[in-house]
């Protein structure tokens, strides 16, 4: 087995071109080899020969021949996912020499959950550009299902919020940097927003604002209404937009959300939103920074994961 990966690595290192990759990737996202010859502007003989030369130096079948076309092996699959990771290394790699060459001090991309954007991220981001002024940050916000595959190919460099529970945890490093608990809140006209001691019972004739059916949260609250004799809500939104579920609940008066509780805490302290006399069986758990690896992240990554360690304890 140790041989047959020496001579594996020993064919990539003198023979693997990017070329060749490249060709990889856009035959899996075409599922037609004419498509990606044509896209990559080489003869369909020349694309089928490179494609024949990776299964050649890989000793696998990268893809499945069909009548509509072919689809990815799972070793194909596996080959496809580096080989974006490679592209994206290699992409991150100039913008670095490209933000040195300008004077900058790098450049770093940090996927954020809704747990991590109210507080966390942006007071690290503040301390990194006190250190760092020329740094370049771009934040992008969604959920797991969204930013963990951009992680792993490389686009994002850091993800900050809640830590999945069960998925997403292969060849990635995870830290958790304090608990979080859930909070149900509602606008402050809602029939609720004064009332001691609220049961479930109390909860039924309102409609919810819930996560997304991907998350860990949403699977916990699907089980809490299992629980409760099956109960639906008679309205039902969808939403991760704070900014969006806000201004919903402050406008209606038959509206409850799940929210994290350091992210409605400023509202809750304005008299904005109100938080619900209810304690709830579930939604407690870590807010923390998901990674590839502190091999993989530049100094001005090295630098935000830094800064998120130490706002985490500050806090």
């Amino acid at each position: 087995m140790a041989a047959k990966h020496s001579r594996i690595v020993e064919r990539a290192l003198t023979r693997l071109k990017l070329k060749q990759l490249r060709l990889l990737v856009t035959v899996g996202k075409n599922g037609n080899i004419q498509a990606a010859a044509r896209e990559l502007n080489v003869s369909q003989p020349a694309a089928t020969k490179m494609i024949q030369d990776l299964e050649l130096d890989f000793e696998v079948q990268l893809f499945d021949r069909t009548n509509r076309g072919v689809i990815p092996t799972v070793y194909g699959e596996a080959l496809i996912r580096h080989g974006k990771l490679i592209f994206a290394q290699v992409s991150n790699a100039a913008q670095e020499l490209d933000d040195l060459t300008e004077g900058t001090s790098g450049r770093v991309v940090v996927g954020t959950l809704l747990a991590g954007s109210s507080h966390l991220l942006p007071k690290a981001i503040e301390k990194v550009l006190e250190q760092r002024p020329n740094v370049t940050i771009k934040v992008i916000e969604g959920t797991n299902e969204v930013l963990m595959p951009r992680l792993r190919s490389g686009e994002i460099d850091l993800i900050v919020g809640r830590l999945p529970t069960h998925r997403h945890r292969m060849e990635l490093m995870q830290i958790p940097l304090f608990q979080e608990k859930i909070q149900l809140v509602a606008g402050k006209n809602h029939p609720l927003a004064n009332k001691n001691g609220i049961t479930f019972d109390d909860l039924k004739g309102f409609g919810w604002i819930l996560p997304p059916n991907e998350t860990s949260l949403r699977r916990q609250l699907d089980q809490y209404f299992i629980d409760n004799q099956q109960y639906h809500p008679p309205v039902a939104i969808e939403s991760v937009s704070y900014l969006t579920n806000r201004a919903l609940l402050a406008g209606s008066g038959q509206l409850i959300s799940l929210m994290p509780s350091h992210l409605v805490a400023q509202d809750v302290s304005l008299g904005l939103l109100e938080a619900l006399d209810i304690v709830l069986p579930f939604g407690t758990g870590p807010v923390g920074v998901s990674f590839r690896g502190k091999d993989r992240l530049s100094p001005a990554g090295l630098a935000v994961l830094q800064a998120l360690s130490d706002v985490a304890e500050a806090m």
